[in-house]
């Protein structure tokens, strides 16, 4: 690691795939996070300061988020993905020459990061996000093989994937490429600025955020037409990345994006459900220049247009205001403030105002975990209520919530509360079968 240490100094940034540079700070800390520490030698044509390049794009694409599962060796697969479709198990990443990609050549990878092919030429299911990964330039994918070759090698044979019959035939993949699957390298915008450039380069390539803000077709492609605009994912709701007043980023300046990508909390909300592990596993592990683009970029974005928002009854919202003060107001208060930075505020939070009630209604059902990361190592959380508050009494409070203290939402259905209850019960079932 002193080795490492040594080589950072030499310079103090380093340059991307599309000709900016990022700041070095940090990265040799970056690298005591990383897993699994150095196996072998940098790979086939990788040098060192590839390698630790890759080390770095390992950490915007959330390799390990996905490519770990719990209790597993680092980046050897087996974390089980819940799909609409079925379970689909993450695959072996590292240099094993058995059962992951020790075998792969720079080509083969490259093949399946912007192609959507592994070694063998057979298709990818598009749980690997490669519909973003495209975007990553050539110098970047080769820099993330690089930095993999040089993992300790693990022998984890993959588990077979839970998918129906004809979805478990990889050969109709290409039908969904067919349909979904736009090619093409990331086109800097020479009218906008670098940080704005290098912010829409993570965001939409190897940072791939859409791949659970974007809404998804019924075949499960991206609807690029409202990129950022929200996504349903494992039972909860990524919000919408845009400028919106209330369900959008308005609010929030750039520094208080960065802020909350880097910690996982700042003044308006705190990360949980699938954004805390995005939050523990990659973003906090970014550099501060690189965070900083990507707010650039998103408070470029123009707001989404949705729909005025119906009125909640007065019955809910009495109802739901004797809930919230008996049951939430210890911890958010009595005026939704909440006690930064423990517990976050209610008011003008933008995820609890989406149109789509889905994560502050999977909050309450099944409770939830704020990110721990270096910034912010305490991981307060919050209780579940599925066992204590009947779906008529978490849509009062719900919609008691989303329309209070200039908060403005849709009202919650105890219908909704219903299916959502049976979803998560569901869920849970599936993913202790998954780890057992």
């Amino acid at each position: 690691m002193r080795r490492w240490a040594a080589l950072l100094h030499l310079n103090s940034t380093w340059p991307t795939g599309l000709g900016w540079k990022v700041p070095l700070a940090g990265l040799a800390a970056l690298a005591a996070l990383s897993v699994g520490g150095f196996g072998r030698a940098a790979g086939p044509g990788g040098d060192a300061l590839s390698v630790e390049r890759g080390r770095y794009l390992a950490a915007v694409g959330d390799c390990e988020g996905c490519h770990t599962a719990p209790g597993s060796a680092g980046l050897a697969g087996g974390l089980a993905l819940n799909t609409p479709f079925g379970t689909i198990y993450s695959t072996n990443i590292t240099p094993d020459n058995d059962t992951g990609i020790g075998r792969w050549s720079r080509e083969d990878f490259r093949r399946a990061m912007k192609e959507g092919k592994r070694a063998g030429g057979q298709n990818l299911y598009p749980a690997m996000p490669y519909t973003y990964y495209v975007r990553t330039s050539d110098a970047d994918v080769d820099a993330l093989y690089d930095y993999l070759q040089t993992v300790r090698p693990v022998r984890a044979v993959a588990h077979a994937n839970g998918l129906p019959f004809p979805l478990n035939i990889r050969f109709f993949v290409r039908f969904w490429n067919w349909l979904n699957f736009k090619r093409g390298d990331f086109q800097p915008n020479a009218m906008q600025s670098a940080d704005w450039n290098r912010g829409a380069y993570i965001v939409n390539g190897p940072g791939h955020c859409g791949a659970c803000h974007t809404p998804k077709t019924l075949i499960g492609g991206e609807k690029w037409g409202e990129a950022l605009q929200g996504g349903q994912l494992d039972g909860w709701f990524a919000p919408d990345l845009k400028g919106g007043e209330h369900e959008g980023l308005k609010s929030w300046s750039a520094d208080e994006i960065a802020t909350y990508l880097k910690t996982g909390a700042n003044t308006h909300a705190e990360a949980a459900g699938s954004m805390q592990e995005v939050v523990e596993h990659s973003t906090s592990r970014m550099s501060d220049a690189d965070l900083k683009a990507i707010a650039v970029y998103l408070k470029s974005l123009p707001a989404t247009s949705v729909a005025q928002p119906k009125a909640a009854s007065p019955q809910a919202m009495r109802s739901g205001r004797a809930i919230y003060l008996d049951q939430c107001a210890g911890c958010h208060a009595q005026d939704g403030s909440g006690a930064v930075p423990i517990f976050p505020p209610l008011k003008g939070n933008p995820g609890v105002q989406q149109a789509n009630a889905t994560t502050p209604l999977h909050a309450v059902l099944a409770g939830a975990q704020a990110a721990a990361t270096p910034q912010k190592p305490t991981q307060p959380a919050m209780p579940a209520y599925a066992w204590k508050l009947t779906d008529y009494e978490i849509a009062s409070v719900l919609t008691y919530v989303r329309n209070s203290w200039g908060n403005s939402a849709d009202p919650v259905e105890p219908g909704d509360v219903a299916k959502l209850r049976a979803k998560v019960a569901k869920h849970a079932v599936q993913l202790d079968k998954a780890e057992h």
